[in-house]
């Protein structure tokens, strides 16, 4: 099963963190990343720019608006994601917790829906 871990962060540490601190999160990133793509489980993952660089898009009765910034308000931003292959959302879960900023934010791990090839119809 396909999995997104998406990782939520306060961008506002990350602009604190010395170098020394940062190089080290970068470390734990790329140990990580080595980690799941050594198993097999890593089929994408990026980072994203701030949230000053986002825009969010709605259409509401045929009119489209944008407003700079994303949506919702929180402490914590999503900064980033993995999608992974994974048995189950048990292993998902065990995976998601090694991810470094599980340590001081949060990971979502939401299970992706799979479409069947187009011409089907189906949903699997």
């Amino acid at each position: 099963m396909k999995f997104v871990c998406l990782i939520y962060h306060e961008e506002t540490r990350l602009a604190t963190m010395s170098a020394e601190e940062f190089g080290a999160l970068r470390g734990s990133y790329v140990a990580f990343t080595q980690s799941i793509i050594d198993g097999g489980q890593l089929i994408a993952g990026e980072a994203l720019q701030p949230t000053h660089t986002a825009t969010s898009v709605r259409v509401r009765h045929g009119q489209l608006t944008t407003t700079d910034g994303p949506f919702v308000e929180t402490r914590e931003q999503v900064g980033g994601f993995f999608l992974i292959e994974a048995r189950d959302l048990n292993e998902a879960i065990q995976i998601a917790a090694r991810i470094p900023d599980a340590s001081t934010g949060g990971i979502e791990v939401r299970p992706v829906v799979e479409f069947s090839p187009p011409g089907t119809n189906a949903v699997d």
